[in-house]
C-alpha cells in the first residue's frame, strides 16, 4: 500500500466566534468524529470584544487530538486539513 492509500481521511477545522470545532470526513464525506470547545471572551471595553490567539491555537489542537482520539485514528490517516474562521 502506498503512502497516500491509507491516508483516507480529511480534518476540517471551523474556528467560530465563541467556540473552536474539529470535524473528521472519511472518503465518502460521511462524518467520522467531531469535537469542540469553547473559549474565553474577553471584553475590554463597551462594544468590544477580543480572543486570546494562544488560546485559540489551543483550542484547536484540543478538538484535533479528540476527534482523531474518539475516531481511533492516527495523524498520519489524515489527507489534508481544512480551515475556517472567524472573520
Amino acid at each position: 500500500m502506498t503512502d497516500t492509500q491509507n491516508k483516507n481521511y480529511i480534518i476540517a477545522l471551523d474556528q467560530g466566534t465563541t467556540s473552536s470545532r474539529a470535524i473528521i470526513f472519511d472518503r465518502d464525506a460521511n462524518v467520522v468524529s467531531t469535537a469542540q470547545s469553547e473559549f474565553v471572551q474577553h471584553y475590554p471595553q463597551a462594544g468590544w470584544v477580543e480572543h486570546d490567539p494562544m488560546e485559540i491555537f489551543a483550542t484547536q489542537t484540543a478538538c484535533m487530538t479528540k476527534a482523531l482520539a474518539q475516531a481511533d485514528l492516527h495523524h498520519d490517516q489524515i489527507a489534508a486539513i481544512g480551515i475556517t474562521n472567524q472573520r
